[in-house]
């Protein structure tokens, strides 16, 4: 496991996520095929909100479940914010938020998000 840092555009949002890349999703749902979203899921404990708790905005839609959480400032979405299928606190880290990862080696997973 490593840990990686990230953050929105502007540098107002910054984060510490410990995880590894091996498990990158492409969702097709709404939300994320509009925002280009590449996720990796990591438990809450696994996540730590450095800046920037202020300048979230909270987005949620359908079922309400899940806080897409986007920087007030650039409107960047760096991570969200659910329960697990076992009903613990997850992160969905947005892989393109993370400092120093090249994309070109990701391979990340379709998932097919419009269909549920």
């Amino acid at each position: 496991m490593k840990t990686y840092t990230g953050g929105c555009h502007c540098g107002k949002v910054s984060f510490e996520v410990d995880t590894e890349l091996d498990k990158v999703i492409s969702c097709n749902c709404s939300i994320c095929l509009k925002r280009g979203l590449l996720l990796t899921f990591v438990p809450a404990s696994q996540f730590r909100l450095r800046l920037g708790e202020g300048e979230l905005r909270d987005y949620r839609f359908n079922t309400m479940r899940i806080r897409h959480l986007f920087c007030k400032e650039c409107g960047v979405e760096t991570f969200g914010m659910g329960k697990s299928p076992d009903g613990s606190e997850s992160i969905a880290v947005n892989v393109r938020c993370l400092d120093g990862v090249d994309l070109n080696d990701i391979e990340a997973t379709p998932f097919d998000g419009k269909s549920m």
